[in-house]
């Protein structure tokens, strides 16, 4: 499997959870039950990406504003700050790095930056850095940014050189959770270069892979995984309508019967399946491939064949899937290090590694994850007090 690109997020505040530190091993599941927090973890990093693009102030409105977005269970009017921080492991020709920001909340849904730090670390020891509080400070000369109080620095600096490996590793940051019905409508034509959130623009996605340079090996790779998943439908295909997408599927049987579909007539399994398959197969790959409930509307028969798509995104980029399904943790090669327990505690989201007894039974190949998982028995690590919870893991790093 691919080395995952970032080693550990660290979370303060975020949604539902006062405090997480996550380190990743590709690809990694999180467990949990329904309205647990997987999908709120899942957004620190559409929540990143979008802010690599975007101004942080429509970030926010999108999520509701800043209230929506910070954890309020302390009870406070005007809680602590929010904030994230990445760290880097080797990648895009840097031995590593970190980038890290804290917001404080003001009255009237306001906010600002207070802490602001980005590090690349270069072989040979080599380091180039900028940390931005009340004021501006880099290593690198000439690096002085016109900066408000309430926008990040890096996406105005993610263009100097020095800079971008992290940059580009934020941006390309990718969320899913697929929706049939937008597989299943006309669809405006796109670039196709990146799938949306929903699945909204297969059609375009399918079609960029369908032309030009390795276009006979992704149509061939398509239709493979898409008849694992789907037995008989043996091909799909853009379509034009007009000014409109769509897709067709064909489906064989016996002595070379066929049946072509458009896909408003195709069932939300084989959607959803197709959605998957697009989210690996895009180009350019995200940094980062983060899939909510795969397992939703396919028959658990196909779920080792989902696995196996995972698995082979797992050899190029790093993928984080969150999943209540059992089925989908039966595959053999599931260890204790590949899941994480998402679970809601007093009145928050924690996220927790698997206990002990969970390691044990599993590293001693006494039960699987999905054995556990359906024995009731897939049990998280015992949760930190408030206190320690905070305490777990530092946004910053000292750079004198």
């Amino acid at each position: 499997m691919k080395s995952p690109p970032v080693l550990k997020v660290i979370l303060k505040r975020f949604r539902s959870f006062p405090a997480a530190t996550l380190h990743f091993d590709n690809p990694l599941f999180l467990v949990g039950r329904n309205g647990s927090g997987k999908s709120n973890f899942a957004d620190v990093f559409t929540f990143v990406s979008e802010a690599m693009a975007s101004p942080l102030q429509a970030v926010f409105d999108r999520r509701g504003g800043i209230a929506s977005v910070r954890n309020r269970s302390s009870g406070q009017s005007f809680p602590p700050n929010l904030a994230l921080a990445f760290e880097f492991g080797p990648v895009n020709g840097i031995e590593g790095g970190r980038f890290a920001f804290e917001v404080k909340a003001l009255p009237n849904y306001g906010y600002r930056i207070v802490h602001e730090q980005c590090l690349v670390r270069k072989q040979g020891g080599h380091r180039w850095w900028f940390d931005r509080t009340d004021r501006w400070s880099s290593n690198v000369e000439g690096l002085t940014p016109a900066l408000e109080p309430s926008a990040l620095a890096l996406p105005l600096v993610g263009g100097d050189e020095r800079f971008a490996p992290i940059f580009r590793i934020l941006g390309a940051m990718r969320a899913y959770s697929i929706e049939p019905s937008k597989l299943r409508e006309m669809q405006d034509p796109d670039s196709g270069v990146a799938l949306r959130p929903d699945g909204s623009n297969a059609a375009s996605v399918l079609q960029e892979l369908l032309r030009g340079e390795g276009a006979a090996a992704n149509k061939a790779d398509i239709n493979r995984i898409l008849e694992s998943i789907v037995p008989a439908t043996r091909s799909v295909s853009p379509k034009k309508h007009g000014n409109k997408l769509s897709m067709s599927f064909a489906q064989e049987w016996g002595d070379k019967k066929k049946l072509t579909f458009d896909a408003f007539n195709m069932s939300d399994g084989t959607l959803r399946s197709l959605g998957l398959i697009m989210a690996v197969f895009q180009k350019p790959s995200p940094s980062i491939l983060v899939i909510e409930e795969p397992e939703a509307t396919i028959h658990p028969g196909a779920l080792g064949a989902v696995l196996d798509l995972l698995r082979r995104a797992a050899k190029s980029m790093q993928v984080l899937v969150t999943t209540h399904s059992p089925e989908l943790l039966d595959a053999r090669w599931i260890t204790d290090a590949n899941l994480r327990i998402v679970a809601w505690q007093e009145g928050a989201s924690h996220l927790l590694p698997p206990s002990e007894a969970t390691r044990a039974a599993m590293r001693e190949h006494l039960m699987g994850a999905g054995e556990l998982l359906r024995s009731n028995a897939l049990n998280a690590d015992e949760l930190f007090t408030a206190s320690d919870d905070l305490r777990h893991g530092d946004l910053f790093e000292s750079l004198a």
